[in-house]
C-alpha cells in the first residue's frame, strides 16, 4: 500500500480527481466561521439541512464529475485517542463496500500535532478497514483491493506512517488468525502456517512437541492435551534477532484452537465462538511481526501455547494433582481453567530464556469479562513503577487497559491441602476476582527477578468493532503493545 503525506490542503482539483474522500474538521466550525476550503459551502448547507447533531460525521456526494463521495467529520484537540479512533472507523465505514483504490484524507483547522495524530488514526482505520479476513463461501465474489493508496493532505509526516503499516499487518494476522474456523486452525495446522511465517522473516523456530515437554516435566501443559487424540499440541518458540542487541523481551500467548471446557463441559451457548480461545497467542504473533517490521533494536522470542481443550476418557479431572516444569504441584479444581496451566508450563520456558520483560496474552478469565466488559482489557504487572506507563501505553494508543490489583492475601483461595496451590478457587460459580486468582496462580511459574506484563483480553471480541477496528474480532493488543515498548520505551525504564 502506498501512502502520500502533503503539508498543504488539497485543492479543487486535487478533490475533484478523486471519488472517496475523508475529512475531519475542528467541531468548533459549527459555531463559528468554516474554514476557506473547496467546497466549504456545500458541507455547510448539506449540515445545516440535515440537522444534524454536534460532531455527527455526515456523508456527501459533491457535485462534481467525479460525485465524490465525502465522509466529513468533527474532533476536538481535547478527545481522546479511543474517541478518534472511533471517529475514524465511523469515517471509513461508507466507503467500503466500493472498494475503492485510492483515497483522499484532509484534516484541516488543528495544531500541527493533533492533526499528525489525527491523520495517523485515520490512516490507521484505512488499513484495518481493507485487511483480508477468512471467507469460504462458495459463490464468493472479488471486488478487488481496497485502499491501495491513500493521498493524507494538511500534515506531513516524515517516516509515512512506517509504525501505523506495521501494527496494521500485526493486527490483521491477529484478527485473521483468530477468524479461522478450528477445523481450519488445529494445532497442527496454525503451526504449519507459523513456520511458513517465520521461514519468510527469517525468525528461528523451535518446537516443543508432546515428548519434548514429557522431558521437561511440563504436567501443566500435558494434563491439558491428554484427551486429544491429534498429539498435535506443543509450544512454538520464535526468535526475532537483530545483530546487536542489548535486551530481550518474551511475547508469551495461550493458543487454545477450541475450547470445550473439557469435563466441566461448556453449555451451548458458552461453546459459540470457543476457536476465538488462541487469540492471545496470535496477539503475540502479530506482535512480532509488526516488531520484526519495523527492526527494533532488542531481542524477541515468542512463545506460543498450542493445544486444544478436549473431552475424552482420557480427559484430565477435578481433584487430580499434576506438576508444572518448575516443580510446583497443582490440584485441579476446573477443567474449564486450562488456560492457566498452558501459561504456566510456557511461562516457565520463557523464563529460561532470561529475557528482560515477559508480557503474556490470554483470552483468560470470565471475571476480567464481567469487571471491564468488552472495551477494555485487564493489565497485572509485578513491576509497580511501571504502571503509569501501562496505562499511559493504552490511552495514547486507543487499546485501553485497565490495571488490577492482586496481593497476596487473594492466595487465601487458592490454598491447597495436597498440592502446593489450587488451579483456581472452589465454589466460584459467580467468577469473583476470578483475572486476580489467575494472575495469582500465574505468578507461581514467573521468575520474580523478570519484569512481567499480563493481559488479560476482555475486549478481544466487541460487537460492531472497537476503536478503529471494524470486525467483531479485534486483534486487540497488537497495537497497545507496540506503543508501550516503542513510545513509552518501557525497557529503558527496567533498570530504575
Amino acid at each position: 500500500m502506498k501512502i502520500n503525506s502533503y503539508a498543504r490542503l488539497p485543492t479543487q482539483s486535487d478533490i475533484d480527481s478523486l471519488s472517496h474522500w475523508v475529512m475531519v474538521l475542528p467541531a468548533h466550525v459549527l459555531q463559528t466561521a468554516w474554514p476557506v476550503f473547496p467546497y466549504t459551502d456545500v458541507f455547510k448547507q448539506r449540515y445545516l439541512r440535515r440537522h444534524q447533531q454536534q460532531e455527527s460525521p455526515l456523508t456527501i456526494e459533491l457535485p462534481n464529475l467525479s460525485a465524490s463521495l465525502v465522509t466529513l467529520g468533527f474532533s476536538q484537540e481535547k478527545n481522546s485517542s479511543f474517541q478518534n479512533l472511533t471517529l475514524a472507523r465511523q469515517l471509513v465505514k461508507p466507503h467500503v463496500i466500493y472498494h475503492p483504490q485510492v483515497i483522499g484524507v484532509c484534516i484541516a483547522g488543528f495544531t500541527d500535532v493533533f492533526a499528525a495524530q489525527l491523520a495517523e488514526n485515520i490512516v490507521a482505520a484505512l488499513l484495518a478497514a481493507a485487511a483480508e479476513m477468512p471467507c469460504f463461501k462458495s459463490q464468493s465474489k472479488s471486488n478487488g483491493q481496497t485502499f491501495l493508496q491513500i493521498e493524507v493532505y494538511g500534515v506531513a509526516v516524515d517516516d509515512q506512517f512506517a509504525q501505523t503499516y506495521a501494527e496494521a499487518r500485526g493486527n490483521q494476522l491477529a484478527r485473521y488468525l483468530s477468524a479461522l474456523p478450528a477445523n481450519k486452525l488445529t494445532p497442527l495446522l496454525y503451526r504449519q502456517r507459523v513456520e511458513r511465517l517465520a521461514e519468510e522473516h527469517q525468525w528461528d523456530v523451535k518446537f516443543y512437541d508432546l515428548n519434548a515437554l514429557r522431558v521437561k516435566h511440563a504436567g501443566a501443559f500435558l494434563a491439558v492435551t491428554q484427551a486429544s487424540e491429534a498429539n498435535d499440541a506443543g509450544i512454538l518458540c520464535l526468535r526475532y534477532r537483530p545483530a546487536t542487541y542489548r535486551q530481550k523481551v518474551a511475547l508469551v500467548g495461550k493458543g487454545i484452537c477450541f475450547d470445550t471446557g473439557g469435563l466441566h463441559l461448556k453449555t451451548r451457548p458458552a461453546m459459540a465462538n470457543m476457536h476465538l480461545d488462541m487469540q492471545g497467542s496470535a496477539v503475540a504473533l502479530g506482535t512480532l511481526l509488526a516488531l520484526s517490521q519495523l527492526k527494533v533494536d532488542f531481542a524477541v522470542d515468542c512463545w506460543l501455547a498450542l493445544a486444544e481443550n478436549h473431552i475424552s476418557a482420557f480427559a484430565y479431572k477435578s481433584n487430580d494433582v499434576i506438576q508444572a516444569s518448575n516443580g510446583v504441584t497443582i490440584e485441579i479444581t476446573d477443567t474449564d481453567a486450562e488456560g492457566r496451566l498452558l501459561l504456566a508450563d510456557t511461562l516457565v520456558l520463557a523464563c529460561e530464556e532470561k529475557p528482560d520483560l515477559i508480557i503474556d496474552y490470554a483470552t483468560l478469565t470470565y471475571g476480567c469479562l464481567l469487571a471491564l466488559g468488552t472495551r477494555y482489557s485487564g493489565l497485572f504487572c509485578n513491576r509497580a513503577h511501571l504502571l503509569p506507563s501501562l496505562i499511559a501505553a493504552g490511552q495514547i494508543s486507543g487499546e485501553r487497559m485497565c490495571a488490577f490489583p492482586w496481593d497476596e492475601d487473594y492466595d487465601e483461595r487458592l490454598h491447597s491441602d495436597i498440592a502446593d496451590i489450587k488451579q483456581c478457587p472452589e465454589n466460584n460459580e459467580d467468577n469473583e476476582a476470578d483475572h486476580i486468582y489467575a494472575t495469582r496462580f500465574l505468578s507461581r511459574f514467573v521468575n520474580p527477578e523478570i519484569a512481567w506484563v499480563h493481559i488479560d483480553l476482555a475486549s478481544q471480541y466487541h460487537e460492531n468493532g472497537l476503536a478503529h477496528i471494524p470486525t467483531a474480532i479485534t486483534g486487540f493488543g497488537v497495537r497497545y503493545s507496540i506503543y508501550l515498548l516503542l513510545k513509552q520505551q518501557v525497557l529503558t525504564q527496567l533498570t530504575l
